[in-house]
Order: C-alpha cells, then sequence, then structure tokens
C-alpha cells in the first residue's frame, strides 16, 4: 500500500549518485596522479639540464666518477636530490657531437651526456596495479668549457 504523495522513484537518484560518485572521483585522482607525474617529470628534466650545464662550467678532475666530480656539481645533484623524489645518480658521459661516448678523458670543446632517472609510484589504486614508471631525462646540449 502506497502512502500519500510517495513516488516509486524515491531511492534512484541515490543510487545513481553512489554509481556515478565512484567515477568522478577515480577521474579525479588519475588526473591529480598524472599531474604528480608530469610534474615530477619536468623536475627529472630540469636536474638534467642544471647539472650538465654546471657539470659544463665546473668539470672537476673527472667528472663520469663521483671522486673526481668538483664540488659545485655535487652540490647540485644534491639539491637536484632533495626536490625530486626518489632521483637516483646522474650518469655523466663525455660524448661527440652524434652522440657517440668518449673513452678517453674529456677536452675542451666536446660534448657532455648526462642521464638521470627517478621511479614514479602513482598512488590510485588502479593505477597503482602498472608498477613504477621510470621517469627519464637526458641533456647533452652543453659543451665543456
Amino acid at each position: 500500500m502506497k502512502m500519500r504523495g510517495a513516488r516509486e522513484d524515491d531511492g534512484q537518484a541515490l543510487v545513481e549518485f553512489s554509481l556515478a560518485i565512484f567515477v568522478f572521483l577515480f577521474l579525479m585522482m588519475a588526473v591529480f596522479d598524472f599531474g604528480r607525474a608530469i610534474y615530477q617529470y619536468n623536475g627529472v628534466a630540469q636536474a638534467a639540464r642544471e647539472i650538465a650545464r654546471v657539470t659544463a662550467v665546473h668539470s672537476g678532475s673527472d667528472f663520469t666518477t663521483v671522486a673526481g666530480q668538483s664540488t659545485e656539481t655535487r652540490g647540485v645533484i644534491a639539491t637536484q636530490k632533495s626536490l625530486i623524489p626518489n632521483l637516483q645518480e646522474p650518469t655523466i658521459k663525455c660524448v661527440k657531437i652524434d652522440g657517440t661516448v668518449i673513452a678517453d678523458r674529456c677536452i675542451r670543446g666536446e660534448w657532455i651526456n648526462v642521464a638521470i632517472v627517478a621511479p614514479y609510484t602513482p598512488i590510485t589504486p588502479l593505477l597503482g596495479l602498472t608498477g613504477t614508471w621510470n621517469l627519464f631525462s637526458a641533456s647533452t646540449s652543453v659543451q665543456l668549457q
């Protein structure tokens, strides 16, 4: 028996809202997660450029080894590691303009290649199933001074 003024679709809006809110929240979390990934990738790219620039100006005795790097290069690496989560130690090489690695010591006018990686793990539940993403960047546009 129906009560006076009651409608048959009283709970329909609640059911539709409860279904739609999950989709909406997932999309919002995915946008937030991708935004974080893009922000971190931008930081990794900037770190590669900054380390290459400083290493070109202050090369130290042998910039391809941690012990031979200048204090300025080590300082920039430490600063970038404090700014970017999980930033790994960069790989710094001396290369020719075509990208081939030079095995012996660098001389003035040759190019420096800095490659750096920072792993990123999404926090959105479904995106988290994809595992860790390695955000990689390299800079080779700086000549040794």
